[in-house]
């Protein structure tokens, strides 16, 4: 399929989607009013917003996957996960603090993240291709926060909404690609000390490079590529866990060290 919106359709809902990420206030799904846009559709309102930031002054720090477990997939009747990208302003250091009223209904998620080395660009982008093309692997954690009123959207909604991103905080340790096992790599993500979920980096797609491919092959059709330098999150190893004001989130990476930082 093709992009059927016009361009003043695109540039609207992309400033609507954007004024509501940058107000902290929540509207509806956009398919509401148009049932019939393409995914192209909403990866072209995506790309307005990008262009928005960048034009604001904004650097794009990073992209992005969700949506990456084959069961979530298969629960939303989609083939491949949906991607989306981070801006500087995004960024936590960790240990840092999350200011909460600026965001709608935050969630947490614990991410596997890598930096690239050389570009990749796909069709036909491999799990090969994305080994060679890695510099070094390190941990974040993902505040995603939809603009969507209750958490209520559909996937082209979401990937208009630039896939919910918020805020993320890389971990300071990064590691050779060749020390780590990334399927069975373990990840325990603890709010105010009780554990909430623990997990592996298989529940990504069972290997977290897939997510990588599979996003150099979905950029690929648009005629874009991943560039050398470029900074991954592969998606949610854990679930999304919602927190409060004043939370205090450790996600603790095995081979990785630990992630934390709260919400005030």
């Amino acid at each position: 399929m093709a992009i059927t919106l016009d361009q003043a359709t695109i540039a609207r809902l992309a400033e609507h989607l954007e004024n509501a990420e940058l107000q902290a206030h929540d509207v509806t799904k956009i398919t509401d009013e148009y049932p019939d846009m393409s995914w192209e559709d909403a990866y072209a309102i995506q790309d307005e917003i990008r262009r928005r930031k960048e034009a604001r002054g904004n650097r794009i720090a990073g992209l992005k996957a969700g949506l990456t477990s084959r069961a979530k997939m298969k629960q939303m009747g989609v083939e491949t996960p949906v991607f989306g990208f981070v801006a500087d302003y995004m960024s936590v250091p960790d240990g840092g603090e999350v200011k909460f009223d600026e965001l709608i209904h935050p969630k947490v998620e614990a991410e596997i993240c890598v930096v690239t080395k050389a570009p990749l660009r796909g069709p036909g982008c491999h799990i090969g291709n994305v080994m060679a093309a890695i510099d070094f692997v390190l941990p974040a954690v993902e505040v995603i926060d939809s603009r969507y009123r209750d958490f209520k959207f559909d996937l082209k909604s979401v990937i208009a909404d630039n896939t919910s991103s918020a805020r993320f905080v890389i971990g300071g340790n990064m590691r050779d690609l060749g020390e780590l096992d990334l399927p069975t790599l373990g990840v325990v993500l603890e709010i105010n000390g009780e554990v909430k979920s623990m997990a592996a980096g298989a529940a990504v797609l069972g290997n977290p490079l897939v997510a990588i491919a599979m996003m150099a092959n979905e950029l690929g059709k648009r005629g874009q590529e991943i560039p050398a330098g470029t900074f991954i999150m592969t998606g949610g190893v854990t679930e999304a866990i919602p927190v409060a004001k004043g939370d205090n989130v450790v996600v603790r990476f095995q081979d990785l060290g630990n992630v934390s930082f709260r919400f005030v």
